[in-house]
């Protein structure tokens, strides 16, 4: 089996090398990042008739075959798609990406982006980001808020959601959107699938002009953030509120009847136990 791990925050991101390291167990593994943060990018892949693209080679601990690609996630779907990277994949994850990616987040988030540039070119893409404790913005999380991110268990969840996949061999490709508390596995209370909501944990809340100094009719943009909402046990940012584990199909098919849905949900419950389980 190959693999191809990317994500949005760039190459040089933690979580990145913690999932692709997780990955190794599943097959060859290849990761094609892009070299500068794309956050927020969700499926675009640039204004292809302009750019010239370019790779080039790194080095992340553990890995073989790493690239570094000079535009956003689904570009680095798109050229995995079309051979650049080797032979074709038969999986894309993408992450891990610290903050939830829930509600409206969803659809600019360049994690799930590039799960959904997998699916939408046949291959399955499954999407890991994690929650940030204290301070996460639309689905993204300051470096001074993320120091205590517990990566290894969104990839231990990672590592379970796709054993659950490998094991449905299912031929229809599928976009699965994880989403995992920033717990030890041991405290994470169970799992939960998922429709996407309409509200995220915090949101930008305004936005306004400044004058830029020395420069006519040229402004800085100043953002504030609102409070930290509340969400709805029901939907995906609430689950992961609630300490849960989040599974969220982003296709045309309800989860419960994706053909790898089972598989998927007999693995989680051997990880965290059944869904909506809330055990102390």
């Amino acid at each position: 089996m190959r693999i191809l791990v990317t994500n949005d925050d760039g190459i040089d991101s933690v979580g990145l090398h913690v999932l692709a390291r997780s990955m190794r167990q599943f097959g060859e593994v290849v990761v094609a990042a892009p070299d500068q943060e794309f956050s927020g990018a969700s499926a675009a892949i640039g204004a292809i008739h302009l750019m010239q693209p370019e790779v080039h080679r790194r080095t992340i601990e553990g890995m073989d075959n790493v690239w570094a690609v000079s535009g956003p996630p689904a570009l680095c779907v798109f050229f995995a798609r079309l051979g650049l990277f080797g032979a074709p994949f038969d999986l894309v994850v993408s992450g891990i990406n610290p903050g939830a990616n829930v509600g409206r987040s969803v659809y600019h988030s360049g994690t799930v982006g590039a799960a959904i540039t997998a699916r939408n070119g046949g291959v399955t893409g499954i999407a890991v980001s994690q929650a940030v404790t204290g301070f996460g913005v639309e689905g993204q999380g300051w470096d001074d808020a993320i120091k205590d991110q517990q990566w290894d268990a969104a990839a231990t969840v990672a590592q379970s959601v796709v054993s659950g996949w490998i094991a449905s061999n299912s031929p229809e490709p599928a976009a699965i959107n994880v989403n995992v508390p920033n717990l030890p596995v041991d405290r994470i209370l169970g799992w939960r699938r998922t429709d996407v909501g309409y509200g995220i944990p915090r949101a930008m809340s305004t936005a306004t002009m400044e004058q830029k100094e020395g420069h006519a009719d040229s402004y800085y943009v100043r953002m504030a953030w609102g409070d930290e909402m509340k969400l709805d046990s029901t939907t995906d940012g609430g689950t992961v509120e609630d300490g849960l584990v989040s599974i969220t199909y982003l296709n045309r098919f309800h989860d419960s009847e994706h053909p790898a849905a089972d598989d998927v949900n007999a693995s989680l419950d051997s990880l965290v136990g059944a869904p909506n389980s809330l055990r102390s």
